[in-house]
């Protein structure tokens, strides 16, 4: 078993530094290297969104009933492979965004499918997850901090020389990596049978928990919280490269770091506080790392602005993930792994697609001649993740769903 869990972590370590490798200077580089707009930036990152949406569609019509899912894992690398080749070699927003576009399509899927190998070899997932999807989080930070304090990619100087487009050939190799690497895993044949509709495969049988008054106003908080959520991914990095912050990529690995140390706070914090103070302030740590950004900087008020990016487990793991175990709670037996895909298409398809959208119009608004009006675009998020707490806060009545209890583990 030792054996296993150590080819599962690897595998996880290399799904997640493909990620974290290029997605979190993608802003820098389109606005330094290719010179896309706020609105084009949007367009980018809004591809995570299509291939969230897409992705059932591989996973329960094709993964989960025809072929193995390392092997299907193995194929969708190796074509990612390729595409973020083609990323490194385009020399312009119209060339880039197909590209990344498919590439997004061919991603996606592969965050289920990891999943899946994994269960599929553990006696107790509740146990055993948590201990190999750490090394996710563990590869995400290093390659933050390789592109900052290895390479210095993310220096001034590195973007003026757009030393950023390294970033799609670093992942491209590690893509590849991964993608012969699946190849060796453990068998993990498909067990779905019997007929699956569209219906099923996107989770919307689910769709009667939102009978519940209390579920609908979450899930409608879920979909506009996203717009906040999309700020950050599309704009902290470009923002602390522009601003003068030195080693932004590896700074912003104290995202990453917060993450794993508050995932392992939710269960004692739920139990103890209930669904919705957890929920609250998830929602209010937002805004509060909004605020830091609109009034920080790169001098004697950095500190507000690395305060802003540990704030990320709470804003993160205090409302997604405490939502995931609100929704399996209030789900029950008959719809749990429908009611998840539903609330994963909702936020990080629709509510992502939306956020990105925003995020891209607000900081063009904000724009002139390349130059950002940083306190307005960040107030923006920061009054509208007010916004949503107080409609959430007056209209979500306290709930006795199950939470966990300070002995049980949640999956990070």
């Amino acid at each position: 078993m030792a054996m296993i869990r150590t080819r599962l972590s690897i595998m996880m370590f290399l799904q997640f530094f493909i990620w974290g490798g290029w997605f979190v200077t993608l802003g820098t580089f389109l606005a330094n290297n290719l010179s896309a707009s706020g609105g084009q930036i949007g367009m980018a990152f809004s591809t995570q969104s299509w291939g969230a949406i897409i992705a059932p569609f591989i996973i329960g019509l094709i993964a989960d009933r025809y072929f193995n899912a390392e092997r299907i894992l193995a194929v969708l690398h190796l074509a990612g492979a390729a595409l973020m080749y083609g990323l490194y070699m385009a020399s312009d927003f119209s060339t880039f965004y197909p590209l990344v576009l498919m590439y997004m399509i061919v991603y996606m899927p592969t965050l289920a499918l990891v999943n899946s190998v994994s269960f599929r070899q553990m006696s107790d997932p509740g146990q055993e997850f948590a201990k190999i999807r750490v090394w996710g989080t563990i590869g995400w930070i290093i390659a933050g901090l390789g592109i900052s304090y290895l390479f210095a990619w993310d220096s001034s100087q590195g973007i003026a020389d757009g030393m950023l487009r390294n970033t799609f050939l670093m992942c491209a190799i590690a893509s590849l990596a991964l993608g012969l690497y699946s190849f060796s895993l453990p068998a993990t044949p498909p067990k779905a049978d019997g007929p699956m509709g569209l219906k099923e495969v996107l989770g919307l049988d689910a769709l009667a928990l939102l009978k519940d008054r209390n579920y609908a106003i979450f899930f409608i908080a879920s979909i506009l919280i996203c717009i906040p959520l999309a700020f950050y991914y599309q704009n902290a990095n470009p923002f602390l490269a522009e601003i003068g912050v030195a080693n932004p990529t590896g700074k912003m690995t104290l995202g990453q770091v917060s993450e794993v140390l508050f995932m392992l706070l939710l269960p004692v914090f739920i139990h103890r506080f209930g669904i919705k103070k957890t929920l609250l302030i998830g929602m209010l740590a937002w805004a509060l790392r909004y605020a830091l950004f609109a009034f920080g900087n790169a001098d004697e008020m950095v500190f507000m602005l690395l305060i802003g990016i540990a704030l990320h487990g709470v804003c993160y793991d205090f409302f997604f993930v405490t939502g995931q175990i609100y929704t399996d709670a209030r789900a029950g037996e008959k719809f749990k792994s429908s009611a998840q895909g539903m609330i994963t298409l909702a936020t990080y398809g629709v509510g992502m697609l939306i956020g990105f959208w925003v995020a891209g119009h607000i900081t063009d608004h904000f724009s002139t001649n390349g130059a950002h009006d940083w306190q307005g675009i960040w107030m923006f998020p920061a009054a509208f993740a007010i916004a949503v707490l107080a409609l959430f806060f007056l209209t979500f009545k306290n709930d006795k769903a199950a939470a966990p209890t300070p002995n049980q583990s949640v999956k990070v």
